[in-house]
C-alpha cells in the first residue's frame, strides 16, 4: 500500500517484489523458518489430565490456535508500522478494524515474548496524542482524552445509532462514553515499562502520554462540596446494558466504580512517573504541558477523595444509583428465550430497556479485580479511606456473577481469571468455555465478521498469570505457580529485561532455565522468596 516503505506507486512495487520473491519452494521455506522462529519464542505447552479420546489435546490446539491469531494478525512484520492491534483481528468487517479497549488483553501477550512489538503498538497511540488532545478540548475538558474507538486519524469513529438485528429498529448508542479506554492506554504504558525497563520509551513518549491522560481524568472529575470528595459524571464502565439512567434522555453514569478507581490508579501513576523521571527530562516536561504546581496537588488530592458508592453491605455499586434498579427474572427469561447472552437486544425487542435491571452485558466492577491485586486494590482503598476486607472480593464475585449475561466474549475471560483465586474449579471452567469463544462461535455467527482476538490473548494471559503464576506488579518477576487439577504439566518461554526464560510448571516442581549469554543473573521471587539464577543454569524449585 501507500503507507508501506518507500513506495512511490503501488503497482510498480508489486510487480517489483514479485520479481524478488523466488519460486514457490523458496517462499514455502521462508515461510516455515519465520513460524518456527515465532513457535520457539511463544508456544505454551499443555499436558492435561482426564481427557476423553474425543477430547484429546483440545486444550493445548486451542490454546495454540489463539496464539496463532495473535502472531498473525501482529508479528515482528508489524514493528515499525504507524498501527495497533483490530479488535477482530484481520478476520472479518466487524469493527471495521477500529481500535478499542481490547489492547489491554492482548499487549501482555506481547509484553512477554516480543515487547518490541508491544513498544511499537504503544506508539499508535502517542502519534495520536494532538488528536486526543483536540477531543478533550472540544469536549470541554483539559489534556487528552482518547476515543473509543479510534482508526487513521485518532478521531471518535464509533457509531451514533445502533440497529437490534432482532427486530431491525434503531436507536441512540451511547457507547462513546466509555471513558475508560484512557485508563487502558496508561495501563498498558506502565506495564509494558515494569516488564522491560524501557526507559527511553517511557521519558521520550510514554510519559507525556501518561501525564496528559492524568490531565483528563483531573479534568472531567469535579469536587462534591456535600461529600468532599471527588466524582466522575455523565459517563459508561464496560457494561454497555446501562449507557444512561431509566428514562433520561442523555447518555452517561455517575461514579461508574471502574472508571473511578482507575483514574485514580492512573493519577497514582502519574504522579510516580514525574518522581521516576530524570531532572532534565522532568523539567523538559513541565514547560512542553506547562504543567502547574496547583494540578499535581489537585491530581493528589484526587487520589485521596474519589468516590466510590456501595449498597448491600459491602457490595461495589456498579455506578451510583445501581441499587436502586430493579432485579431480573433470569430463569423465566432463560425459559423462555434460551439463550440470553444478548439480553439488551431481547428486552428492547420486548419494548423493554436494560437501563432498569440489575443486569449486566459483561465484567464490569469486576474489571477491578481483573486488573489490580488484592495488594493494589487494598492500597488504594486505605488511601481513599474506604473498608476493603479479605471477603471484599468474594462477595462482590458472588453478587455480580448471578447478575452477568456474558454478551461480550471477553466476560468469561476476566470471570475465568477472578474466579482462579476464589473457586479454582469453578475458573478453569469458564477458561475452557472462553476457549471455545472462537472455536465454538458460541455468540452464533459473529465469528464469521472476525474473531475475538482481545478473548484469544486473555485466555493465554490466564495460563501465564494464573496457571504459572507470573507476577510482574513487583521490582522482579515472580512466580506463584498453582496449576488446575486438569492440567499435569506446563512449559513456556518468556522474555523479562531483555532475558530469555525457560519456565516447567508441574505439580511437584518449578524449573527456571535462564539463557546462556545473560548479562547478569535473572532475580527472581519464587512463591515469596528471593533468588538469582545465573546465566546457562537450570533451578529447580519444590512446590
Amino acid at each position: 500500500t501507500s503507507r508501506d516503505r518507500g513506495i512511490a506507486e503501488t503497482v510498480q512495487a508489486t510487480h517489483l517484489d514479485l520479481a524478488r520473491s523466488g519460486r514457490f519452494q523458496d517462499l514455502l521455506k521462508d515461510h516455515g523458518l519465520a513460524w518456527a522462529a515465532l513457535w520457539r519464542r511463544s508456544d505454551v505447552e499443555f499436558d492435561c489430565v482426564r481427557e476423553t479420546p474425543e477430547s484429546r489435546g483440545l486444550i493445548q490446539r486451542l490454546v495454540r490456535l489463539h496464539i496463532f491469531h495473535l502472531l498473525q494478525t501482529v508479528s515482528p512484520n508489524s514493528i515499525g508500522l504507524d498501527i495497533s492491534v483490530p479488535a477482530r483481528g484481520l478476520h472479518g468487517e466487524a469493527y471495521r478494524g477500529h481500535i478499542f479497549w481490547d489492547e489491554l488483553f492482548i499487549l501482555p501477550f506481547y509484553n512477554l515474548w516480543l515487547p518490541d512489538i508491544t513498544r511499537s503498538l504503544l506508539m499508535y497511540r502517542y502519534h495520536r496524542l494532538d488528536a486526543a488532545r483536540a477531543y478533550a478540548r472540544d469536549s470541554g475538558y483539559s489534556g487528552a482524552m482518547f476515543p473509543w474507538q479510534s482508526s487513521s486519524t485518532g478521531q471518535e469513529e464509533t457509531q451514533v445509532i445502533h440497529m437490534n438485528p432482532r427486530d431491525g429498529t434503531w436507536g441512540p448508542d451511547h457507547s462513546r462514553l466509555q471513558r475508560h479506554v484512557n485508563a487502558v492506554i496508561v495501563y498498558n504504558i506502565w506495564h509494558y515499562y515494569r516488564i522491560t525497563g524501557d526507559r527511553t520509551f517511557l521519558e521520550m513518549y510514554g510519559a507525556e502520554v501518561i501525564l496528559e491522560v492524568a490531565r483528563f481524568w483531573s479534568s472531567i472529575t469535579t469536587h462534591n462540596a456535600a461529600t468532599g470528595r471527588y466524582e466522575i459524571n455523565g459517563v459508561m464502565g464496560p457494561d454497555e446494558y446501562h449507557e444512561k439512567y431509566p428514562d433520561a434522555v442523555a447518555g452517561g453514569l455517575r461514579n461508574n466504580a471502574y472508571t473511578n478507581i482507575m483514574a485514580v490508579w492512573c493519577l497514582e501513576r502519574a504522579l510516580m512517573v514525574l518522581e521516576a523521571l530524570r531532572l532534565e527530562r522532568r523539567q523538559e516536561l513541565i514547560a512542553l504541558l506547562a504543567l502547574r504546581d496547583d494540578e499535581v496537588r489537585r491530581w493528589r488530592d484526587i487520589t485521596r477523595k474519589m468516590t466510590i458508592c456501595f449498597h448491600d453491605n459491602g457490595i461495589i455499586s456498579q455506578f451510583e444509583g445501581y441499587a436502586d434498579l430493579e432485579e431480573f427474572d433470569w430463569e423465566g427469561y432463560r425459559r423462555k428465550y434460551g439463550d440470553i447472552q444478548r439480553l439488551d437486544r431481547i428486552l428492547k425487542s420486548e419494548g423493554k430497556s436494560p437501563a432498569r435491571y440489575k443486569v449486566s452485558k459483561q465484567a464490569d466492577v469486576m474489571m477491578i479485580f481483573y486488573l489490580l491485586t488484592p495488594r493494589e486494590l487494598r492500597r488504594i482503598f486505605a488511601r481513599l479511606d474506604y473498608r476493603f476486607d479479605d471477603d471484599m472480593i468474594p462477595r462482590n464475585v458472588d453478587y455480580y456473577v448471578r447478575r452477568t449475561s456474558h454478551g461480550s466474549t471477553l466476560s468469561r475471560v476476566v470471570l475465568a481469571s477472578v474466579l482462579d483465586r476464589i473457586d479454582r474449579g469453578a475458573g478453569w471452567e469458564l477458561f475452557c468455555d472462553a476457549l471455545q469463544s472462537d472455536f465454538g462461535d458460541v455468540q452464533h455467527g459473529t465469528t464469521a465478521e472476525g474473531i475475538h482476538l482481545g478473548a484469544m490473548a486473555g485466555t493465554v494471559d490466564i495460563v501465564l498469570r494464573h496457571y504459572a503464576g507470573i507476577d510482574t506488579v513487583g521490582t522482579t518477576i515472580a512466580f506463584h505457580p498453582r496449576l488446575p487439577k486438569s492440567v499435569r504439566r506446563l512449559r513456556l518461554r518468556l522474555c523479562y529485561r531483555d532475558q530469555w526464560i525457560d519456565a516447567e510448571v508441574s505439580r511437584e516442581s518449578l524449573r527456571i532455565g535462564v539463557e546462556k549469554d545473560a548479562a547478569n543473573p535473572l532475580p527472581v521471587v519464587v512463591q515469596g522468596e528471593f533468588h538469582r539464577i545465573r546465566a546457562g543454569r537450570t533451578h529447580r524449585f519444590d512446590l
